[in-house]
């Protein structure tokens, strides 16, 4: 079954050296390997993909989720917004906006977008 094996998420770009500057340089991710299809990119216990594509930035859901602790939140939005990082708003059902950062019924999160469009999440973890 599919679930019994490992997932990752799959992030397509149009320029794979530009997006390694904004994911090593930027966001400060570790390689963890090139192959054919992309760079594979390391994140706490997980990984995910960042591959050339010509269906890069056609995607407007948010492609990635970082769950990070409550007491470290606001200083990794502190450190984006230090590399340059624009954060995203949008309508919302719930919640209110506060300087970029969704706080709804105790949790916090942010969204912004890599150079190709893809949409990155933060978010205190439930």
């Amino acid at each position: 079954m599919l679930s019994d094996h490992p997932a990752i998420p799959v992030l397509a770009v149009a320029d794979l050296d530009r997006a390694r500057g904004f994911y090593e340089g930027t966001l400060g991710f570790t390689s963890t390997g090139e192959g054919t299809e992309g760079v594979m990119y390391r994140a706490a216990s997980g990984a995910f993909l960042v591959y050339p594509s010509s269906y890069a930035g056609t995607n407007q859901a948010t492609g990635i989720s970082f769950q990070v602790a409550a007491d470290a939140f606001d200083a990794e939005i502190a450190a984006l917004r230090d590399k340059g990082i624009e954060l995203q708003t949008f309508d919302v059902p719930v919640g209110t906006w506060n300087d970029g950062v969704l706080e709804y019924e105790g949790t916090k999160a942010a969204w912004f977008a890599d150079p190709d469009g893809n949409v990155l999440n933060v978010e205190t973890g439930q």
